[in-house]
């Protein structure tokens, strides 16, 4: 059966799709009538001059006013539906790709290196979204029509048709140098903004260390080193924008009124009547408006074009996923076929060609000095790091056969840096579902042994763990990680130095879960540091230096210095000696 949510995925993108043309469509249309309508003011100019006031015929005055009021009432209504579809086109496609975004967000770190500000991606969407719903977009539904002024004013005199077409071509220069010369000054500013916000995540997360070391003066001088660094570029680029629309505005001014000159000298030579002039003026202006405003708008454009330019990229790295056929449940073995490994992004190989396998309620202890590739095992074996060459099985099954959820529920994993996310013990434990079962989370918390723990704690399970769990000490967040680890019963356990943190209580806690696992038919592996866990494990695999040395039942082993030399000494019943 293919799992749901994927198989909808294209029929949303197709839908979205159309949702998208038929707005921007309509967004078209109402800007052909809106610039349809804009020629009744240069119109009714037309009529009051050159019929009106020779006639003084207030009836006719009264007539043509009222027709302009019902013709200007539709055309702000008309302008206010056009500015209310674009923000929805900017929020259907703000929904569309938030997702995707953050699964960029979240999942950057584990397919390439990652430097600058993390949560650029959701920036650079909210830059998108702004100039679309803004009025930068709309200048471009204005720059069709264009011609359609242009033809007015050759038709007005071709005297006028030329002075407007010089213009244009203008400010297509004025646009173009101002391109030119905003476009590195952006790209800069963006990447300046991303070292600043990253310098500020990074000395948050290291308040302690600065206060305790002394540290947040010379944060400080290097935060205003980087802020200083983007302000000057925004000024600079704001300076650019300025200039170019300065000159724009003020050759628009300059247009206006030499078309009201040239207008006045076209009606003493005869070739045109006085409500012409003031008629072509205005009709010149609209003309050239649509330039005027994107040059305005520019920088907002460049901005908008390098994010998308950039989510494009990123987004490469996260290819809509297929439907996939929803595989039984793992419950017989774990298997590892020839193994290589790296960091995300990187050449270097930290994992090489390792090969083990591990039939249901078999406990595997993993040794080896530090550097040797222990957590980049981890990382494969649940998924977190894709390997460079090699299989990840369950039930003979690649990893990449099953669905990221179906494959959740599969796989509990304890991280060597415990992330708890800034919700309640019970939503942690229950890995934020909020269709989390009350007993399955409690049932997890006492195979941690953590459930009397948590009873202690203010509010108990619904007690608020913090930012990265803060509120609880370093030993708590461990035990709960470790619930969460536990939960749901998965058939593939992988814990990263569980005891790195742990009293002879939470050891013994520790144990206890590691046989619970292994009698209930799951796989336990364990990145082991501190030996002492050793004495609760099946096997043991020693690396070094990313390479298989040994592997095996763990008194055959432990019995045999050679694959240990590196390690810390133990004895068989896995205590350090």
């Amino acid at each position: 059966m293919k799992q749901a949510n994927s198989a909808r995925t294209p029929v949303l993108a197709a839908q979205l799709a159309v949702a998208l043309r038929k707005g921007l469509l309509g967004a078209a249309v109402f800007s052909g009538v809106i610039n349809l309508l804009a020629l009744v003011g240069p119109l009714f100019m037309l009529e009051v001059y050159d019929r009106v006031i020779p006639s003084r015929s207030v009836p006719t005055l009264v007539a043509l006013s009222l027709l302009v009021l019902g013709v200007y009432a539709v055309f702000g209504f008309i302008d206010i539906i056009r500015s209310r579809v674009m923000a929805r086109i900017a929020a259907a496609l703000d929904a569309a790709l938030s997702t995707r975004v953050y699964q960029v967000i979240a999942g950057a770190p584990l397919k390439i290196p990652v430097s600058g500000d993390p949560l650029k991606p959701a920036q650079e969407l909210d830059q998108i979204r702004t100039f679309i719903a803004g009025p930068g977009l709309i200048a471009f539904f204005d720059l069709p029509w264009m011609p359609v002024y242009l033809a007015v004013c050759f038709y007005i005199h071709p005297q006028l048709g030329w002075l407007t077409l010089g213009m244009i071509l203008v400010m297509v220069g004025l646009t173009l140098l101002t391109d030119r010369k905003t476009r590195q000054l952006m790209q800069d500013s963006a990447q300046a903004l991303s070292a600043r916000n990253q310098l500020g995540q990074q000395t948050h997360a290291s308040a302690e260390s600065l206060a305790a070391m002394g540290m947040g003066g010379r944060a400080a001088a290097l935060w205003q080193q980087h802020h200083a660094r983007f302000t000057t570029l925004q000024r600079q680029a704001g300076d650019v924008g300025s200039f170019y629309g300065g000159i724009t505005k003020a050759l628009r001014y300059l247009i206006q009124s030499a078309s009201l000159g040239l207008g006045a000298y076209l009606v003493i030579r005869g070739e045109l009547s006085g409500g012409t002039i003031v008629a072509a003026s205005i009709i010149v202006a609209r003309t050239l408006a649509p330039a005027e405003q994107i040059i305005g708008t520019w920088r907002s454009l460049v901005s908008a074009r390098l994010a998308w330019a950039q989510l494009r990229a990123v987004f490469e790295l996260f290819p809509a996923q297929a439907a996939k056929t929803e595989l039984p449940s793992a419950h017989q073995q774990l298997k590892v076929e020839g193994l290589f490994a790296s960091p995300p992004g990187l050449p270097r190989l930290t994992l090489q060609n390792i090969n083990f396998h591990l039939a249901a309620g078999t406990a595997l202890g993993v040794v080896g000095p530090s550097a040797s590739g222990k957590s980049t095992l981890a990382r494969v074996l649940v998924g977190a790091w894709q390997p460079a060459r090699g299989l990840v099985r369950l039930d003979g099954a690649s990893l990449a056969l099953w669905d990221e959820q179906a494959r959740g529920r599969l796989i509990g994993y304890l991280p060597q840096s415990v992330d708890l996310f800034n919700a309640s013990v019970a939503q942690n434990i229950g890995r934020l579902d909020p269709a989390a079962d009350d007993a399955a989370i409690i049932a997890a918390a006492r195979q941690a042994g953590v459930h009397e723990l948590i009873l202690q704690l203010p509010q108990g399970y619904d007690t608020p763990v913090g930012e990265g769990g803060v509120n609880l000490s370093a030993g708590q967040r461990q035990r709960i990680a470790l619930a969460r680890a536990l939960y749901g019963e998965p058939f593939l356990v992988v814990l990263d130095e569980p005891n790195a943190n742990l009293d002879t209580e939470g050891e013994r806690a520790l144990a206890q879960a590691i046989l619970a696992v292994k009698a209930r038919g799951g796989v336990v592996v364990v990145i082991a540091h501190r030996t002492g866990i050793l004495s609760v494990l099946d096997q043991v695999l020693v690396l070094d230096q990313g390479l298989q040395a040994a592997f095996g039942p763990k008194e055959s082993v432990l019995a045999r210095p050679a694959p240990l030399a590196r390690v810390a000494p133990i004895n068989a019943a896995g205590a350090a000696q």
